[in-house]
Order: C-alpha cells, then structure tokens, then sequence
C-alpha cells in the first residue's frame, strides 16, 4: 500500500518577490518607457469594481507628457548654449590682431605708437579741440577739429608731444571739448584698442578681450571692430 508523505506541499518552494529596477544611468529618473510599464502595472492589478477613473488617467498622462517635454527642451537649450560658447570662442579668437572700438578715452600706448579714436556727438559742434593728456593730467597735444555734424567721426593721434617729439610710453586720455548750442560742452570721446589675446573662460563664465595696456573687456561690449 503506497503511503503519503505528510510533509508541506509547499516545502522547497520559493517566492521570488518582484522588483522593479532602475538603470544606473538613469539616475533614479522615469523615462517614458517606465512610466508606461508601471500604468500597465497599474492597470492589471486595479479592482474591477473600482476602475482607473479615465480623467485621472489622462490627467497622470498629460502631467508625465509635459515634464518629460520640459526635460528634453532643457537638454536642447543647453546644447544649444554649448554650440553658442563654441561660436564666440571663434568669433574672439579672429579678433587678435585687430582693433576693436572701447567706450573709454583713456588708454595705454608704447613710445613712437599712434592711437586711434572716434568722436561721438549727438548734436552738431563747432570749434572742437581734442586734447591729449598725459597721466598727471597735463595737455601735452593739442589737436584742432573745427565743425562737427551730429554723428561720430574718428581720428589718430601720431603719438607726438606739441614739440614734435614722440611720447613716453605710459597712460593718456583724450578729452574733447567743442561748442554745442554756443555752449562750452565735452564730447564723447571713444579709443581704438588692439586685441593682444582671448580669455575663453573669462569671469561669469563670459568670453574676455585682453587689450593692449594690460586691460580686458569683454566680447559682448564690442562697439565696433577696425581692420588695424
């Protein structure tokens, strides 16, 4: 007679517990792929008598929709900013060796070096002078313009004194003074400045113009650019 064992049916089997596992490269974040295999989850095991309300749904697709959208526009936009970087960069480095126009009249120059300037003004001005002066403030050349049309005009300085001897190397200015409205008035008075290098990782981040004279600016106060 065969008898039966008595032991639990159940003996020597194993529950394995579902996990559900995230990619490491991943990072912990739901990809669109996730989200719909747990709402199929969802789905399967929902109670029958207590159906996924259809608005809830739609409304749980729609928010996912939208976040991911963002996040994808986010990696758009910072390769977009990547590729702009990039193109500044170029853009900065053919500026070496070229002039470009600094709101600013004061300036550094080598002895025997001529400077070049623009005169900005936005209303006509009659008996205009430029005066070039050295550091301590003295006038060491005086150059006559005469009459000015509302607009900019640019000039050079040939780096001489008033006595025809050319000037130290060192720091000046130019200061413009004229007649606007039969009123003694100062002109704007800009510098031309060569580009001795480029700084592409400047502060902030920006891209940086390292001057002639040892000053810096940077890319985006470019005025205007001249071939010397």
């Amino acid at each position: 007679m065969e008898t039966v064992s008595g032991g639990n049916p159940l003996e020597g089997l194993r529950w394995q517990k579902e996990e559900y596992k995230v990619a490491e490269q991943d990072k912990g974040m739901l990809t669109q792929a996730d989200f719909f295999a747990l709402l199929t989850k969802e789905l399967s095991n929902q109670d029958p008598t207590k159906p996924v309300d259809n608005n809830e749904m739609i409304s749980q697709m729609t928010a996912f929709s939208t976040t991911d959208g963002v996040q994808k526009l986010n990696d758009q936009f910072t390769s977009f900013a990547g590729s702009m970087t990039s193109s500044q960069a170029l853009q900065a480095s053919s500026l070496v060796g070229r002039s470009v126009l600094v709101e600013d009249n004061i300036f550094g120059m080598n002895e025997g070096e001529s400077v070049k300037g623009k005169i900005v003004t936005d209303t006509p001005a009659s008996n205009v002078n430029i005066y070039v002066e050295n550091i301590a403030g003295e006038i060491i050349q005086t150059v006559p313009v005469g009459n000015m049309a509302a607009g900019g005009s640019t000039f050079t300085w040939d780096g001489q004194t008033a006595d025809g001897d050319p000037a130290p190397a060192g720091a000046y200015r130019f200061r413009v003074a004229g007649l606007v409205d039969g009123q003694a008035s100062e002109l704007q008075a800009m510098t031309y400045r060569k580009v001795d290098s480029v700084t592409l990782a400047g502060n902030n981040g920006s891209i940086l113009l390292n001057l002639n004279g040892g000053s810096s600016m940077a890319l985006a106060d470019v005025v205007e650019v001249s071939q010397g």
